[in-house]
């Protein structure tokens, strides 16, 4: 015999009862604290989840004696309360207590229509929802006595049985259904996917009906008063005459509820209850220190609030109401800090497509960078450059990016790939540039007939089409667009956020360009300058390629002389756009190949312009080659064994320095030495660059003072970071190579079988796009550990792609680190991560 529940299991809300959020969920404490504040909550009782579960395990509970807490003939409805509202729950089941008496009693008291709608109502909820029966036997949208007499027909024949007349049976059922849906494997694993625990606990309240079918003002609706995309205070719902729960949500026919010249409104036709529902908001705002959308029903002119929800919202929305609260004095800065999550930024940073506006998706692929662009196709840098030039712009459409691409991709507006994944040229480029792209998309390209077949379309060069890079979807035309949110809250709230850190947040920036971002952002520095992206424009990549081709030391020297003024005004405008803040400069780092073309055409124009044989420039191009280019020539090794670019380059920082010194700006930059595997290599280095120092010191007249430090790339750097540190005063950890080389990937070509290690466990995560903590962060924390034990005062940080990453600012903070430095449009988002570690740190 099944066992009966106790009664005291049952608990009726108010305001001093005992109503614990992790027993009886969220709505019930929600509604505790509604009727604490003085809305006119119906009665309700909570059911607690050891209850639930008591019943999903077969138990009874005495739902006569539920049904005495709200007197005879009443009707209820029964709503899920978990621990967590975004943890979902089976859907609300209304009027559970319906019957024939209860109909004719309805009948006179708010006539044939409404009873006849409410009776047809319960019993297709209670069909499909409690007896599980396919809705599509229920579907009568007309509710009349013949619609009734034929739902309850169809129900005996399917379920053999006629439909329950007994209100506590009617109960008892739609309480085991809902507690035994809630522990179903497909419950179970949406409620995983949003992150609850295995054994999420599930409340469950009964609440009296208020009808909303009165024959007085009568109906339902929901309110809110934030603009939910923008978080701007505004008066937002809808409201339906004769109308219960979230009716008005999907009716056509609902009103809005503030005047509107397109028709009646609620403040129009119930003015006195408008205000109370606005003073209810406010009250809700004061109380429970947040923006609540509010459910309401009208019964005969009397208002009843049964449910209210936190506002869903976007992410500048987000912002907006956590800074609004906390200006307010409601919450503390601290709080609005909290409530701000650092990924949501990137939403703020760029344009984005405007959630209320059409989507006409054509294709799909990895969000690789954030923001939205609209422009028109091409698939060349070249195209994209003369797009830009022409003020037009453009989407850049490639099959995968290299290097040679960089040019069309700052002239684009956007970036779409065919191939890649989140770690590829295209991703961790765009991210830097703060570019819109969606890499590796189901999408056909045609580079002979310069098109592109998407979702069963051809697109052609000149076509319109919108990147979003933040839905990782590209759209046909042009969609509605959001600005960036950079505004006043914005600043504020990252103001705090500052405030509250305890790690350095620098910014990867090559250009003046990512420089202005980077101050925009404030960002504490520059924690890594590429100095090679500078010599992918047009004229210095003559120059550059003319010093490739030389043959002897002095003519390699001689071409870097020309581009050593180009360098140094470089270095004099980042220094400017720093004003004062630390600026760390990486010396020449890729293989020379990468400044060669590839192509037979391109090799005839290389020729032309250095007035060279062809076969000269073949036989050129194929020296350079090597089989494995970034494990080859490239870094330090390009500055032993070719001494005259780093020498030109050190120059240029130094003299620099002298110029904006003399301006009136006191600039320390620090000279990082890429892919250091030795010791001696640094020695090397060190002494030449040292060299150099001392001669601009001689001849401009000027002392200054520089630091050099080694970016720690390979494992072995880091197994060896006590020596090298003999001879620096930084290290800074290259995590995107440092990963490659500890795993032996390429991180443009893991993207063929990441996604399948990852679901097979043989990875947690994409080590390119979560740093590897027992891995590649074990070689951080030798190499951290060494270092400082040779040098105390050792600066350390990270500069890799997963500087940005929350989970990886953790791991710096835990190690001792002294800033992270990522892209500038990551910036935002690691100055308030950075906030959060230190903020959840204190409140354990």
């Amino acid at each position: 015999m099944q066992k009966l529940a106790p009664i005291e299991e049952f608990t009726e809300v108010t305001p001093s009862a005992a109503i614990d959020r992790s027993a009886h969920g969220w709505r019930a404490k929600c509604l505790q604290r509604l009727i604490r504040i003085g809305l006119p909550v119906p009665k309700t009782v909570s059911l607690p989840a050891a209850t639930v579960r008591a019943i999903a395990a077969g138990h009874l509970v005495d739902c006569k004696a539920i049904l005495s807490h709200f007197g005879p003939g009443a009707l209820v409805s029964v709503r899920p309360s978990p621990e967590n509202p975004d943890w979902g729950g089976p859907a609300t089941i209304l009027n559970v207590g319906h019957n024939k008496a209860r109909h004719e009693d309805l009948v006179n008291r708010h006539g044939q229509d409404a009873a006849d709608a409410i009776s047809l109502r319960f019993i297709q909820s209670y069909a499909t929802h409690v007896a599980r029966l396919d809705p599509d036997m229920f579907e009568a949208k007309d509710p009349s006595p013949d619609a009734i007499r034929e739902a309850l027909r169809v129900y005996a024949i399917e379920m053999d049985e006629d439909f329950p007349e007994d209100p506590a049976q009617q109960l008892a059922e739609v309480l085991r259904s809902m507690a035994r849906a809630w522990e179903g494997t497909t419950a179970r694993l949406l409620r995983q996917a949003k992150g609850a625990p295995d054994e999420a606990p599930l409340g469950l309240v009964v609440q009296a009906m208020a009808q909303g079918m009165g024959q007085g003002i009568s109906g339902s609706g929901v309110i809110q008063f934030v603009d939910p995309v923008t978080g701007l205070p505004q008066v937002t719902g809808r409201y339906l005459g004769k109308g219960q729960g979230r009716d008005a949500l999907k009716a056509s026919k609902a009103l809005y509820l503030t005047r509107d010249p397109r028709g009646p409104s609620l403040e129009d036709i119930a003015p006195e209850i408008f205000t109370r529902l606005v003073q209810d908001g406010a009250a809700c705002r004061q109380k429970l220190r947040e923006e609540m959308q509010i459910e309401f029903t009208i019964e005969d002119g009397q208002l009843a609030v049964l449910d209210a929800v936190r506002v869903q919202r976007s992410a500048r929305a987000s912002l907006r109401i956590a800074v609004d609260l906390a200006q307010d004095g409601i919450i503390t800065p601290q709080e609005a800090v909290l409530r701000v999550e650092p990924r949501a930024l990137s939403e703020l940073l760029h344009p984005q497509v405007d959630p209320r506006g059409p989507r006409n998706v054509v294709a799909n692929g990895i969000a690789a960078s954030p923001g939205a662009a609209t422009g028109r196709i091409v698939f060349s840098s070249a195209a994209a450059q003369a797009s830009a030039s022409r003020g037009e712009p453009c989407i850049l459409v490639r099959r995968e990016t290299a290097p040679e691409d960089i040019r069309g991709m700052h002239s684009a507006a956007a970036v779409l790939t065919e191939r890649g994944g989140m770690t590829s040229h295209a991703a961790v480029i765009a991210r830097g540039l703060g570019l819109p792209c969606v890499v590796g998309a189901n999408l056909r390209l045609d580079l002979r007939e310069k098109r592109i077949h998407m979702n069963g379309q051809a697109f052609g060069e000149g076509d319109l089409i919108t990147v979003d890079g933040t839905a990782g979807q590209v759209l046909a035309g042009a969609a509605e667009m959001l600005t960036p949110a950079l505004d006043d809250h914005f600043q504020t709230l990252l103001g705090w956020a500052d405030q509250f850190r305890d790690i350095g947040i620098r910014a990867n920036a090559d250009t003046p360009a990512d420089a202005a971002t980077a101050r925009k952002f404030a960002a504490q520095g520059i924690g890594l300058c590429r100095t090679e992206h500078m010599f992918f424009e047009e004229d210095r990549l003559v120059v550059m390629r003319e010093m490739i081709f030389a043959d002897a030391s002095k003519d390699r020297a001689a071409a870097l002389a020309r581009l050593l003024p180009m360098q140094r005004e470089d270095f004099v405008q980042l220094f400017e756009i720093m004003a004062g803040l630390p600026v760390c400069i990486r010396l020449f780092d890729p293989p020379l190949h990468e400044f060669l073309p590839h192509d037979r055409e391109g090799m005839r124009e290389l020729a032309e312009a250095l007035d060279k044989p062809l076969s000269d420039v073949t036989r050129r191009v194929e020296a350079l080659a090597e089989f494995n280019p970034m494990l080859g020539m490239r870094g330090v090794r390009l500055g032993v064994v070719l001494p005259e670019i780093y020498d030109m380059q050190a120059q240029a920082i130094f003299e620099a320095t002298v110029e904006v010194a003399r301006r009136g700006a006191a600039v320390v930059p620090e000279v990082m030495i890429p892919l250091v595997s030795a010791k001696r290599e640094v020695e090397l280095v060190k002494a030449r660059v040292d060299a150099v120092a001392a001669n601009v010191k001689i001849k401009a007249g000027r002392d200054f003072d520089y630091k050099l430090g080694v970016m720690v790339e390979t494992p072995r750097a880091a197994l060896r970071a006590g020596e090298i540190a003999q001879h620096a005063a930084f290290l800074s950890f290259g995590t995107n190579d440092l990963t490659q080389m500890t795993y032996g990937l390429s991180r443009d070509d893991a993207g063929r079988f990441m996604n399948t290690y990852v679901q097979q466990g043989v990875f947690p995560e994409d080590p390119f796009h979560i740093l590897d903590v027992e891995g590649v962060g074990e070689l951080l924390l030798i190499g951290a550990n060494r270092g400082r034990k040779t040098r105390a005062d050792l600066t350390l940080s990270i500069c890799g792609e997963h500087g940005g990453n929350p989970e990886s600012i953790a791991f710096c903070r835990r190690a001792g680190f002294d800033y992270v430095s990522c892209s500038p449009y990551r910036v935002p988002l690691a100055r308030l991560a950075a906030a959060h570690l230190a903020l959840n740190e204190t409140s354990v």
